[in-house]
C-alpha cells in the first residue's frame, strides 16, 4: 500500500510540474500585457489632457485681441502712431506680472546692430571652457 501511494504521489506531482511548466509561459505573457496596456492607458490619459489644452490655447490664438496683447508682451510691438519706453532698472526683484514677459539684455533695442550681438556671442561661447 506504501508502493501505490508514492507511486501516485510522483504522478500527481510529475502532472503539476507538466503544468507549471506548460502554464508559465502565458500568464507571463498575459501579466506583461496587462501592465502595458495599464501603461498606454495612462498615456493616452495624459495626450488627451495635453490635448485638450492645445485646444484651448488654439481657440485663444483665433482671438485677434489676444494675438495683439501677446505680440505687444512678448515681442514688444506697438500699433502705428505709439510709443513704446522700455526702462531699465537694477532692481533684483521681477515684476509681479501673470503673464511672462521676454527678457530684456542690458543693451537697449537698436544701440548695437544685430550682427555685432551675434559676433559678440559666438565669441564668448567660443572662449568658454
Amino acid at each position: 500500500m506504501l508502493k501505490s501511494m508514492s507511486g501516485r504521489s510522483l504522478a500527481f506531482a510529475t502532472v503539476l510540474l507538466v503544468l507549471a511548466i506548460t502554464l508559465a509561459p502565458p500568464l507571463h505573457s498575459y501579466f506583461a500585457q496587462r501592465a502595458q496596456i495599464n501603461a498606454y492607458k495612462v498615456q493616452l490619459a495624459a495626450s488627451q489632457e495635453s490635448l485638450q489644452a492645445a485646444a484651448k490655447e488654439l481657440t485663444l490664438w483665433n482671438d485677434p485681441t489676444y494675438v495683439a496683447s501677446q505680440a505687444r508682451i512678448r515681442l514688444h510691438y506697438v500699433f502705428p502712431g505709439e510709443r513704446e519706453y522700455v526702462v531699465l532698472t537694477n532692481e533684483t526683484t521681477a515684476p509681479a506680472q501673470s503673464v511672462p514677459v521676454a527678457p530684456i539684455e542690458g543693451v537697449a533695442p537698436g544701440s548695437v546692430p544685430w550682427y555685432t550681438r551675434l559676433i559678440s556671442t559666438i565669441t564668448s561661447t567660443s572662449q568658454t571652457p
